[in-house]
């Protein structure tokens, strides 16, 4: 009788997906990218569980052995995208140091608009007109990812606050409903990082407003009449325009134009 005692399982083995597991992965992801090709070919963020099923040689019943319904699977995809948008923006951002805070700005603000050209179907989900139906979890996880998207830019701005660079923005007026909205020690983010002053938080919207209204322009078609090279130029001046309104110092020498 063999009386040696077994090895201890290795701990990446004992926690390695099983076949199974890992079948329904790839199942889960297929579902997952078959939906937005099937957005991009229809032109359209609605989803019927009975189209995705026929593209993939499935039964619309068999579906639901991996989403509960329809609305489940919206909620994957949004998740997805803003976790998406959010680590594009990061990357961007970490490959310039800390004081290049005109470089950082103009790499931000460049790395969104990217994504959203190279992704306009993740980016109708997040900012465009609401899926007809879908109503997404209370403080779900859309909304958790949606902070932590936001928060990178959020960071920016208060990573340039804590160093001394960013002055004082432009408007410095700023409604009380406005200063209610403060709420930057309440971040999902790094809490290190200070809750910026009421204007500067007002700055950064209005930077992230100027920022999305040009790209949501640009990804839905309305600045097809420019030129490319223009494109590029008009939105490098945006991006300083909203800086510079924000407090951020930018180069004289046209060096990020």
């Amino acid at each position: 009788m063999n009386t040696t005692p077994h090895a201890p399982k290795d701990a990446d083995q004992a926690e390695r997906p099983t076949r199974r597991e890992r079948a329904r992965a790839a199942t889960i992801e297929e579902i997952k990218q078959t939906a937005l090709q099937l957005m991009r070919e229809h032109g359209t963020t609605d989803l019927r569980f009975s189209d995705i099923a026929r593209e993939m040689g499935m039964t619309a019943p068999a579906l639901y052995r991996y989403f509960s319904d329809r609305d489940e699977l919206l909620t994957e995809l949004i998740v997805d995208a803003y976790d998406d948008l959010g680590t594009t923006v990061a990357d961007a951002r970490e490959k310039l140091p800390r004081d290049d805070l005109s470089g950082r700005f103009l790499a931000v603000s460049q790395a969104y608009r990217e994504w959203a050209k190279r992704e306009p179907q993740q980016f109708a989900l997040i900012f465009g007109l609401p899926v007809p139906g879908y109503v997404a979890p209370e403080e779900g996880p859309t909304t958790e990812a949606a902070r932590r998207a936001m928060w990178q830019l959020k960071s920016l701005f208060s990573e340039a606050a804590a160093s001394g660079q960013l002055r004082r923005p432009l408007i410095q007026d700023v409604d009380d409903a406005v200063a209610a909205c403060v709420m930057f020690d309440e971040d999902a983010g790094d809490p290190s990082l200070r809750p910026l002053p009421e204007d500067t938080f007002q700055a950064c919207m209005h930077s992230w407003a100027t920022l999305h209204g040009f790209v949501s322009l640009e990804t839905y078609g309305h600045f097809d009449f420019v030129p490319p090279e223009a494109r590029d130029a008009l939105f490098t001046s945006a991006v300083r325009l909203a800086a510079t309104a924000a407090g951020f110092p930018w180069p004289t020498d046209g060096a990020l134009s």
